[in-house]
């Protein structure tokens, strides 16, 4: 996914006008506070927390952490999710701040970034300088901030996501931005603040759009979902526990409605009813590991909450065309289309 607004360009026409609805609503802010530079090998664990945020006004309700890679490369891990791979120029956005280490790839003890963090020079940004002597990683590490505590649209986005920044003008802009702002932040400059929103905003939208393009299953009324509270609150559930055996009236209880009224406004904004999209999530998040990772079979149907491996490929063959293995060898299925066409909701 790379971050430009050319790159939000490519977002369906139906979805923008909904997409900057929701950037007012939410009314995001921003702030750089940590300057880091590691050399391998090294392991920090990691969580911003309220002090972090404190220097850029009133604490945000819920908090959207960000690393930026400026220099080197180093891999996120989590709890419940596959590591991923993180290069200079790219960005690791985890929208429910959730606990995770950041390292080099190599095997060592995670030492806690709170331990470690140093406060800047005469009002610098606060500084980490940690590792073994080997090859350095730079990072900038920052938040975006939403008033709102608890959002279904945050609940909506996976755990990790990683955005890259082209190269080129917009890879100097972010760069440079970036720094300037951390800059400003640090010394309490005026001016700091617009950047920061204007990068938060444009973080922000490359989220949504990358998680419209690669996260939610295609021909769905996923943009109308994410309009509406009770949907969208639905479909981050079902994201969120993807692995949980999900009926329709636990779902319903879930959002505050009766099945009857939540069944029928989930068909009608998402354009198939709440089982079927479940469905068609697991599979297309299967599709995404065959396509990324070596993982068995088994483990895939396992994780996306299959109870065999048989009735996974059933699924799969009727969702792609071609039994996992087969869609695997392939070449992962041309990209993964689906076979299935479904009429979207108004």
């Amino acid at each position: 996914m790379i971050v430009t607004p050319e790159s939000l360009s490519d977002t369906p026409e139906d979805a923008m006008p909904q997409l900057n609805d929701l950037l007012h609503s939410i009314s995001l802010t921003g702030g750089v506070f940590l300057d880091a530079e590691f050399s391998a090998p090294w392991c920090v664990s990691a969580k911003i927390g309220p002090e972090d945020c404190a220097t850029f006004g009133p604490l945000p309700g819920s908090i959207i952490a960000f690393h930026y890679v400026h220099e080197g490369q180093l891999c996120v891990t989590m709890e419940g999710q596959a590591p991923v791979a993180i290069a200079a120029g790219e960005i690791v956005l985890l929208p429910r701040n959730d606990h995770h280490h950041l390292a080099n790839g190599s095997e060592v003890t995670a030492v806690s970034a709170d331990d470690l963090m140093e406060p800047g020079a005469e009002g610098a940004l606060a500084r980490i300088r940690h590792g073994g002597g080997g090859e350095l990683t730079r990072i900038i590490c920052g938040f975006l901030g939403s008033e709102h505590t608890s959002s279904p649209l945050l609940m909506l986005l996976p755990p990790i996501m990683k955005l890259a920044v082209p190269e080129g003008a917009w890879a100097n802009w972010f760069d440079s931005s970036f720094k300037l702002a951390a800059q400003h932040s640090a010394t309490g400059a005026t001016g700091h603040s617009t950047t920061l929103v204007k990068i938060s905003e444009i973080l922000f939208l490359a989220a949504i759009h990358r998680y419209l393009e690669e996260f939610a299953p295609p021909e769905s009324g996923r943009v109308a979902g994410i309009d509406d509270p009770k949907i969208c609150r639905a479909l981050g559930l079902l994201q969120e526990r993807m692995r949980h055996r999900w009926t329709a009236d636990e779902l319903a209880r879930a959002v505050g409605m009766s099945r009857s009224a939540f069944a029928e406004r989930f068909a009608r904004v998402v354009g198939e009813p709440p089982m079927r999209y479940l469905t068609r999530l697991r599979l297309h998040a299967a599709a995404r590991r065959l396509r990324q990772t070596k993982d068995s079979l088994a483990r895939i149907a396992f994780d996306i909450g299959y109870e065999s491996e048989a009735a996974f490929s059933r699924a799969f063959k009727r969702e792609f065309g071609d039994p996992p293995a087969s869609w695997r060898d392939n070449g992962a299925g041309g990209g993964g289309t689906s076979r299935r066409i479904v009429k979207t909701g108004s």
